[in-house]
């Protein structure tokens, strides 16, 4: 299948790069510092004052403290004998470091871990057993770290496993519980992604601007943390030293992991309250893992930046191998900033940036009046992002502390095309939710698109068999052809590694794995065999210094819907928080929602949605006869509903209201 070429692909050009002596990665040397300092950028005219968020104050990592970071974690990893590749980000993505230590290896190899153990030689699929980048693997821990935290809760690559695996927690001893709630967020940030931006070296206006793409999308392999500074989120550390880019499969146990104490070295001084670290969060009932190392098993910290052993190294695509300062979130210099009251009338948006004080994605009309009769108009994508944005600032948060803090969240808009009408998101959601919520809006407007057979059988190989599979898995020939609206929950509901979800004793989900007990995070099923090919071929430029090209961008090779623009242009996502847009039973775009609880993402997309209905007429949620709860599969004897949205109770804050989203 396609992914298992993709795997034999990058396995191929590491021996390729490995026969030419793979050398080149340590060079470009010294320990200066970062350059002239960029002319600052136009500052747009800030908001109004006294909304219902606080900002996060304009922290940013200076040169001395990435050096800092560096020894730090360099010093642990000598005294460890593991050297390694220690990266260090800024909250946007922007690499501050790449450092490779003397003798550290060049590559790495994915786990072949799967539900049934290791994969034979030879069955690999998806991305499993595929050798890897050392950088590109640490440069994703480190943005995993920076992109899933915030003010409000601190995540590390660790905690990233416990919520992407099969089972929730993921333990030997809770076979028959749910997938993880973020489950396929790994594959988000993808190199190929059109909304991730990308290095362009240099200290112009631009340089700067996030959110930064990854090599890898995100990782869940233990050695990546965020850094803190004065309690606000300003980047990520990631470390790659002992070749296995692997999961924790078993959160009941204690692991003693190398790379997890030599990052946890590195960020010394940079940590996250102690209040608002993975542990002190629950999800159903669970308290989520922030780290398994402590500082106490920690070598005596060494911080000379001029004594550590090896060299800045750059990253193809990604570093130059020049010490950076962190650009301040918040700023137009980071690529995101406060909206002004003439791009976005909610006072507490934030909007993406270009650097020179315009916008990146302004509220706009439809552009697919060559698909649809009547596109969505400006005024109504206005409307959809503004009641999503006041139901968002009403909401409870679900991952933030302290308790009933506010919701923070991204959201985005797109039209059937796929072309984005609007994205905003509160003032400090964490990172990867940009990236996410415009993966969800695209996958509702695709999957209830009457163009979605076709486009998958047209992409070919491992793509076009998922068409017949579901057909066949829901009994019906028609599906895929826009008769059903699926929110990102019912595509969930058939993507996880058993139907119904977590009963082992069950078959795949048709989306999942075509291989029973093949699944591991490395390879989902449709998700991953729609973007390997292109995560291969980024990894491939990393690995041979830029020499060979770099992945496009669009993520997958599905058809255009126009010239130059794919419906899944950065990957499909599988987990909840998005709804199509109807005009009466027309299908004309959808709303992606994405940084908190997964039910709080479903109730702002869906009750969002609804609101703007009332505001403007004319378009809303799906007709509640074709929406996918009313499909139901006969799974042993019995019937199984698939799910549509799930709203969370009690949601609001200062509110005893109840079952929100009932009844609309």
């Amino acid at each position: 299948m396609a992914g298992r070429r993709a795997t034999a692909m990058l396995a191929s050009a590491a021996l390729v790069l490995a026969g030419c002596g793979g050398g080149g990665s340590s060079g470009s040397g010294g320990g200066g510092g970062g350059g002239p300092t960029p002319a600052p950028s136009p500052i747009p005219t800030p908001p109004p004052t006294g909304g219902l968020f606080t900002p996060p104050a304009p922290e940013a990592l200076t040169v001395a403290e990435v050096q800092r970071i560096v020894a730090q974690a360099a010093g642990e990893a000598a005294a460890r004998n593991l050297p390694s590749w220690i990266v260090v980000t800024d909250r946007v993505g922007n690499v501050l470091a790449s450092f490779r230590m003397t003798g550290a290896p060049d590559l790495a190899r994915v786990s072949t871990r799967t539900i049934a153990g290791n994969a034979a030689p030879g069955s690999e699929i998806g991305l499993q057993g595929a050798t890897i980048p050392a950088s590109a693997a640490a440069l994703a821990k480190a943005i995993t770290g920076a992109y899933l935290s915030s003010s409000g809760n601190a995540f590390s690559t660790r905690t990233a496993s416990q919520i992407v695996q099969q089972h929730f927690p993921p333990a030997p001893t809770t076979p028959g519980l749910e997938s993880g709630p973020l489950f396929g967020v790994q594959f988000s940030q993808l190199p190929c992604s059109d909304l991730s931006t990308r290095f362009s070296g240099g200290m112009g206006a631009s340089a700067m601007i996030g959110p930064k793409r990854s090599p890898l999308g995100l990782a869940a392999d233990p050695g990546g943390f965020p850094l803190y500074k004065n309690g606000v989120v300003v980047g990520g550390i990631g470390v790659m030293g002992d070749g296995d880019y692997g999961f924790d499969p078993n959160i009941l146990d204690v692991d003693l992991d190398a790379e997890e104490l030599i990052a946890l070295a590195g960020a010394q001084g940079f940590l996250p309250p102690d209040d608002i670290r993975a542990e002190r969060i629950f999800v159903d009932g669970t308290a989520l893992r922030y780290a398994d190392a402590a500082a106490g098993q920690l070598a005596p910290l060494q911080t000379s930046f001029a004594a550590a052993p090896g060299a800045l190294a750059p990253i193809a695509g990604y570093s130059d191998g020049v010490l950076r300062a962190g650009a301040a979130y918040g700023t137009e210099a980071s690529g995101i900033r406060a909206a002004t009251l003439a791009e976005f009338s909610n006072r507490d948006a934030f909007v993406l940036t270009d650097g020179s004080g315009n916008p990146r994605f302004p509220i706009r009309a439809g552009t697919d009046g060559a698909s649809v009769t009547q596109p969505l108009t400006a005024a109504e994508a206005r409307a959809i992002l503004e009641e999503a944005f006041a139901v968002l600032s009403r909401a409870r948060a679900q991952i933030r502390r302290p308790l009933d803090s506010r919701m923070q969240a991204s959201i985005s808009l797109v039209d059937t095309h796929g072309a984005v009408l609007g994205i905003v998101r509160s003032p400090d959601a964490p990172m990867f939710g940009v990236d996410v919520s415009l993966q969800k809006a695209r996958s509702a407007a695709f999957f209830a698109n009457p163009l979605a057979a076709a486009q998958l059988q047209a992409a070919g190989g491992g793509v076009a068999a998922y068409v017949q599979r579901l057909r066949a898995f829901l009994g019906n020939s028609a599906a895929l052809t826009g008769t059903t609206a699926y929110g990102n929950r019912s595509i969930g509901n058939l993507a996880r590694p058993y139907f119904p979800d977590g009963e082992v004793a069950q078959s795949p989900g048709p989306l999942s794995v075509m291989q029973a007990g093949q699944f591991s995070p490395f390879a989902v099923g449709l998700q991953s065999d729609l973007i390997a090919a292109n995560v291969v071929t980024a990894a491939v430029h990393v690995a041979t210094g830029g020499a060979s090209p770099d992945a496009g961008v669009g993520c997958t090779a599905l058809p255009d819907a126009a010239p130059g623009q794919k419906r899944l242009a950065n990957g499909l996502q599988i987990f909840p928080g998005s709804v199509p847009i109807y005009r009466g039973n027309q299908l004309v775009g959808a709303i992606g929602v994405s940084g908190d609880g997964i039910d709080q993402d479903d109730m702002v997309s869906f009750l969002g949605l609804h609101n703007a209905g009332l505001r403007v007429g004319g378009i809303g949620n799906a007709a509640p006869a074709i929406r996918a709860d009313q499909i139901v599969v006969n799974v042993g004897g019995r019937g199984v509903r698939l799910r549509y949205i799930s709203c969370p109770f009690a949601p609001f804050l200062g509110s005893a209201a109840q079952n929100v989203c009932q009844g609309l």
